[in-house]
């Protein structure tokens, strides 16, 4: 499943170079043998740690023993290695919509420098932003959450995750721990790693942090309608690279960031400061993954709000960088139309003289001889 790049140059072997062209072919290769240790029975056992999603737990089910019972799952150290697998995975599928996509693409389109990577990065993101979205999605109309707002915080902890919950945190931490060896891969600049850093490192830390406290709920619920903004922005910054012309999204998006940012921190502080605060269950039990103690709902509350001002405070240089932008381009377009005018004013003022220097007393003398 390896990704080739046509280049007529071959850089040394284990060179920087090589491992940047060569990367998804090496990450495919490493991915490959977990693969094929699932087929000795020797080697099975360690693959599967890499490969499946594991802390099964088997219930039955209460209609009766004729109903197949309903498997779910929790959380622990064995999650740390089918995180990295797909890690692996997140590497690869990067480097296929990278070549396969966003590379035909502007080879058509003609970048620059700094537009190319911009339009690298939008691309890359609207499609996992999509992706998770409609995942993310999914998963709370099969769970009921949008139905019943009340099981965010009702029933706390929530330990057992179905399948498609668990894989869906398994795979958002995969894909954001593969961003950091992307910084090297895609060859980022110095100036732009520590933006990028910080970036990752808040999903990451607000991400295991859900799946930690077994907020995997209100964690999901979040996420969908961060991603859903996210999407929208980034789909907004693409077709403004195809054409300068087309700004409506940026004003959509701009709506729907701040609506967003307001019901992040309603449903926080409606789950975290409301709902667990009035719980039944209180107090630290790590055992049971209870979590709802004063210090713990005050750092969550105080994370995901520091979180959302920063980003209004982002949000807000964006938009005044935009309008500044905007009117320069408004100021340039103004100069060459006076331009033009001073230019016709000139040439009138220049007929005039010339007509005036006709019907000079000298003029009529040559006319007259």
């Amino acid at each position: 499943m390896g990704i080739r790049k046509k280049n007529n140059k071959n850089p040394p072997v284990l060179s920087h170079e090589f491992v940047i062209q060569n990367h998804a072919d090496i990450v495919s290769c490493v991915a490959m043998v977990f693969l094929l240790g699932l087929m000795f029975e020797i080697t099975s056992k360690v693959a599967v740690l890499f490969i499946t999603v594991q802390y099964n737990v088997t219930i039955p089910a209460n209609g009766g023993p004729e109903e197949t019972p309903v498997n779910y799952f929790h959380y622990g150290l064995k999650d740390v290695a089918t995180v990295f697998f797909y890690m692996l995975v997140a590497i690869i599928m990067h480097a296929i919509i990278q070549e396969y996509v966003l590379d035909k693409i502007n080879r058509k389109m003609h970048f620059s420098k700094t537009k190319h990577s911009k339009f690298n990065e939008s691309g890359q993101l609207s499609a996992f932003y999509l992706f998770s979205c409609l995942w993310g999605a999914s998963i709370l109309v099969s769970e009921n959450l949008l139905s019943n707002p009340v099981s965010l915080w009702d029933g706390y902890p929530h330990t057992l995750m179905p399948f498609q919950l668990k894989f869906f945190y398994i795979c958002q931490l995969g894909y954001w721990l593969h961003a950091i060896p992307e910084l090297y891969f895609q060859k980022v600049k110095k100036e732009d790693i520590p933006r990028q850093l910080v970036y990752i490192s808040l999903y990451l830390v607000q991400i295991a942090g859900a799946y930690v406290l077994n907020l995997n709920r209100l964690g999901l619920l979040l996420l969908v309608l961060h991603y859903f903004v996210e999407f929208l922005f980034h789909v907004s910054r693409l077709i403004y690279f195809s054409n300068e012309e087309r700004q409506t999204g940026f004003s959509v998006w701009a709506v729907l960031f701040v609506l967003g940012r307001l019901l992040t921190l309603s449903l926080s502080v409606l789950t975290v400061g409301f709902g667990l605060a009035g719980a039944e269950k209180q107090g630290l039990n790590i055992a049971e993954g209870s979590f709802n103690v004063l210090f713990v709902r005050v750092t969550v509350l105080a994370a995901i709000c520091t979180t959302q001002a920063f980003m209004m405070w982002k949000f807000i240089n964006f938009q005044l960088r935009r309008w500044r932008e905007h009117a320069q381009t408004q100021t340039l377009k103004k100069k060459p139309s006076s331009s033009k005018s001073k230019s016709k004013k000139a040439n009138g003022v220049n007929g005039s003289v010339g007509a005036s220097g006709a019907d000079s007393p000298r003029a009529r003398k040559e006319k007259s001889s």
